[in-house]
């Protein structure tokens, strides 16, 4: 048996290798299988080369350190060395079909470096820069995993797969979409380490806090499950749209499942941002203007990314939820004048915030009244106890506001809750007259259950928790809610303006987007000097001169000198505040290493 077999790829199922050992030596790591030691491979410290471990490979030598780790995320090569990313802790979260699922807890990159101690001043400059992405990539939120099931491909997929698809490595069955670490399996599939190729999806699994919910005394267990596409991986404000290739930004899959007596069902709902050509670059304004990008590709690109959506999950009802003036009113009107071209998609539009501006979660009924002859001819996908289908789900509502998070949880969760009483009624554990919403402990868990998937969700795009909570927790807004919106609101603006040029860089590279090439010039270097570098010279400049304008005020009447002085300090504030309002950009941290198509 090679290096790469699974732990129980012999049976029906493959199954990965759970816990490593780690050995370091001063030449290489070693990692393996603590269940099977004889699995496993060894990674230079010098050249970075991934070699599996032969009936040969004994080591007179004593490792200079051994430890425990739970996965092998992948490898990346950058200027002048290679990384291997290592998860050090993880977290049972619950299980998805029986399997367990992990969260990935931290992680750790090992440096196989030696040959840096070559390179020139400007290649050690590049890696370092590098170097500061992995080390944002290790803290990177929402990853799970699990050793013997994919999570990757939700349940009417896995049910139409042929027969045998589930003894392959489970890299080989997971949709390449959703495999967050995809660009860092390359090394470990040419060695043919299937055992230890563990495909991470970015997202959430969420379950009830209690595993079974009472209902009629039928338990019943919900789960939401997440999954980020990586296409056009990014940050909020530096990857919006869509790019040429009609593959859009904050694309997320949801899937509610249901389990009950032996009986499995589920809803698909999906996310996506507008599939037009646009930006909003930050320019420290509260809200950046948006640009809707004139292209001649535009066409082609909206028909481009619904004929994919046609082709994966059947009929579309794409509800656009942003409001109808001012900026967002120019990109929704743009958006309605192309989706007029597409015969095979329904575009339905609704003015989130003008039917909901009183903060009152049953407004969506207004909306629900125009989908709903749509979302229940849909469907959704049910099987019984044997097995049997039942029910298939025909088609998907793509939900989207500007930034698909706050506005799009709401309507999802709203939605989410209607399909779950017409498939509890199908089964029988309601009548047709009731509803989830007439058990309070229950309905409470289930909203909670939405409202933390929305978190979590907004936690990877914008860096912060999803504002509107309340709406999704109690239908309605509090001033708790109102408060905690305020403080993620800042927090988004100092993310999106000082920090997300690097994250955004992280994902990038981590992703495969950019490419790292030693005989290609520096990006760094290319993008000139780094503006944002000013930034705290400016600040220091406006709050002094603030500081020292409000002090010569207060001795104004004294002297005709201290009248002076207040005019020169304030007129010095005020050139140094348009200076900085007139280059806003430029202090802004931007992305180096991709444009943002």
């Amino acid at each position: 048996m090679d290096g790469g077999d699974g732990a129980s790829s012999g049976g029906s199922r493959f199954k990965l290798f759970d816990q490593l050992e780690l050995q370091e030596f001063q030449d290489k790591y070693v990692i393996k299988s603590i269940e099977s030691p004889n699995q496993g491979f060894s990674i230079g410290r010098r050249d970075g080369n991934v070699e599996p471990l032969t009936g040969d490979d004994t080591c007179s030598l004593n490792p200079s350190k051994v430890s425990t780790i739970y996965g092998v995320v992948g490898t990346i090569r950058l200027v002048a060395g290679t990384y291997v990313l290592v998860i050090t802790s993880r977290k049972e979260v619950g299980t998805f079909l029986g399997f367990p699922i992990f969260k990935v807890m931290s992680m750790t990159f090992l440096s196989c470096n030696e040959a840096l101690k070559f390179s020139s001043y400007q290649e050690k400059q590049d890696e370092a820069y590098f170097r500061t992405l992995l080390r944002t990539v290790e803290s990177a939120p929402g990853l799970y995993y699990s050793y013997e099931a994919d999570i990757t491909l939700n349940l009417q997929r896995r049910y139409k797969l042929a027969e045998g698809w589930m003894t392959k490595p489970i890299w080989k069955q997971a949709d390449p979409r959703f495999v967050w670490n995809r660009n860092l399996l390359e090394d470990l599939i040419e060695s043919k380490l299937d055992g230890f190729i563990i495909p991470i999806l970015q997202g959430n699994i969420l379950k009830f806090l209690i595993p079974n919910l009472n209902l009629k005394s039928s338990h019943v267990t919900i789960t939401l499950l997440s999954r980020r596409c990586t296409r056009r991986l990014g940050t909020r404000m530096w990857r919006r749209g869509a790019n040429l290739e009609g593959d859009t930004a904050n694309f997320i899959e949801t899937e509610q499942l249901l389990e009950l007596e032996g009986f499995r069902s589920s809803l698909l709902q999906i996310r996506g941002s507008i599939p037009l050509l646009w930006e909003q670059i930050v320019d420290l304004s509260y809200k950046p203007r948006v640009r809707i990008i004139n292209h001649e590709q535009t066409s082609n690109v909206v028909e481009r990314h619904f004929h994919d959506l046609l082709q994966r999950y059947g009929e579309i009802v794409a509800v656009d939820l942003t409001d109808k003036h001012g900026d967002e009113g120019e990109l929704s009107a743009a958006y309605a004048a192309e989706m007029q071209k597409l015969r095979d998609v329904r575009y339905v539009s609704f003015d989130f915030h003008r039917y909901n501006g009183n903060a009152n979660f049953d407004n969506l009924n207004v909306l629900y009244d125009q989908i709903s002859e749509d979302f229940e001819k849909q469907g959704y996908f049910l099987v019984d106890m044997e097995g049997n289908i039942l029910e298939e789900q025909k088609g998907v509502i793509r939900n989207n506001c500007i930034d698909c998070l706050d506005r799009t949880n709401v309507t999802q969760s709203f939605l989410a809750e209607k399909s779950l009483n017409i498939q509890l009624q199908r089964i029988g554990v309601l009548t047709s007259s009731e509803g989830i919403s007439m058990f309070p402990e229950e309905y409470g868990k289930f909203r909670t259950l939405w409202a933390e998937q929305g978190d979590e969700i907004s936690l990877e795009y914008a860096g912060t928790n999803a504002l509107k909570g309340d709406l999704v927790r109690y239908g309605k807004q509090t001033v708790a809610g109102l408060i905690k919106d305020g403080m993620s609101a800042i927090s988004r603006y100092y993310l999106n303006n000082f920090h997300d040029g690097v994250r955004q860089d992280a994902m990038d590279l981590i992703s495969g987007h950019y490419t790292v090439n030693r005989n290609s010039p520096s990006p760094f270097r290319l993008n000139g000097f780094e503006s944002l570098s000013y930034l705290p010279a400016a600040s220091a400049l406006i709050v002094g001169g603030l500081t020292l304008t409000s002090f010569t005020l207060q001795n104004v009447g004294r002297s005709a000198q201290q009248f002076m002085s207040s005019v020169i300090w304030a007129g010095v504030t005020a050139g140094v505040m348009a200076v900085v309002k007139a280059n806003g950009r430029q202090f802004c941290s931007r992305p180096r290493l991709c444009g943002l198509l």
